[in-house]
């Protein structure tokens, strides 16, 4: 038990927390890579435990795991299964256009506002 009385988190919970409060804040109309997601939750290079990681969501979770894409905006889940089609109509119900399994990265990416004090 810590001295506030929790007990304290394993390091594999401690990373799924960072990257779950970094994907909390990805708002509506905007995408981010998994290598970005990994990025600003603190995680470094783990493009590829992000996308295990939310590949493990529960099916009635909050999170806008919808917003996270492959490299270079690239949709990473087949059409035609039911999480790839449920994303595209998520990302389309957001006003974001999806050109050859592409979203404009440019035009729809995320990015957080550097504080600078």
């Amino acid at each position: 038990m810590t001295e506030h009385g929790e007990a304290p988190q394993d390091p594999a919970q401690i990373r799924r927390t960072a990257l779950y409060l970094t994907l909390a804040q990805v708002p509506a109309g905007r995408v981010v890579s998994y290598g970005q997601l990994a990025e600003m939750a603190g995680l470094g290079r783990a493009a590829r435990w992000v996308g295990r990681t939310l590949s493990q969501l529960p099916a009635d979770t909050r999170l806008p795991w919808h917003r996270v894409l492959g490299a270079g905006g690239r949709i990473s889940l087949p059409a035609g299964s039911p999480s790839g089609d449920e994303q595209r109509a998520r990302l389309r119900g957001e006003g974001i256009t999806i050109r050859n399994n592409r979203v404009d990265i440019q035009r729809h990416g995320w990015r957080p506002v550097e504080h600078s004090g």
